[in-house]
């Protein structure tokens, strides 16, 4: 079944806006997976970059993760694939498939969705480690719309060199 993507409002609240483009970024990123085999996922774009779109959807998970449970959650949870807290693990599929990075990624997005709908406002914060920093979850929400954008255009790539899908 193909992924249902909805276009965000062209006006609103900062908070509906928000949200409206990280799920509509979310959608973008499993379109550009629909119908391909996880052989086609796994995929390299060239070498020596072992970048795929089965390590997207699994860095992508991790970012939600991070951002969401450890910074504004403050929940001690290790990462997905790497519990040494390697980033970089995550891009790495081998021995991964569809429905075990799917499976991941979506749960962290229902986590990710929770913790923003139970926060007060995007003015909570939350303690960024890397940074040394408080954060704020309208930061956070921002962050991942431009972590989406970047690597859906990287995914969009990835597509065309696998299928010559291109768009959307």
């Amino acid at each position: 079944m193909p992924t249902e993507r909805i276009d965000p409002p062209l006006t609103g609240g900062e908070r509906d806006m928000l949200r409206a483009f990280l799920d509509y970024h979310r959608a973008t990123l499993a379109m550009k997976c629909d119908g391909l085999s996880d052989e086609q996922l796994r995929r390299r774009s060239m070498p020596p970059s072992t970048l795929s779109l089965l390590g997207l959807v699994r860095h992508l998970a991790e970012v939600e993760r991070t951002w969401f449970r450890r910074v504004i959650d403050g929940e001690d949870v290790a990462l997905i694939w790497s519990p040494e807290g390697d980033f970089q693990a995550a891009y790495d599929p081998a021995g991964s498939t569809r429905s075990t990075a799917f499976a991941a990624w979506e749960a962290e997005v229902e986590h990710s969705r929770r913790i923003e709908r139970e926060a007060e406002s995007l003015d909570v914060t939350g303690y960024n480690a890397r940074w040394d920093e408080l954060v704020s979850l309208r930061l956070v929400m921002l962050h991942l719309i431009h972590e989406y954008a970047r690597h859906n255009g990287h995914a969009d790539l990835l597509r065309e060199g696998i299928d010559g899908t291109v768009g959307a």
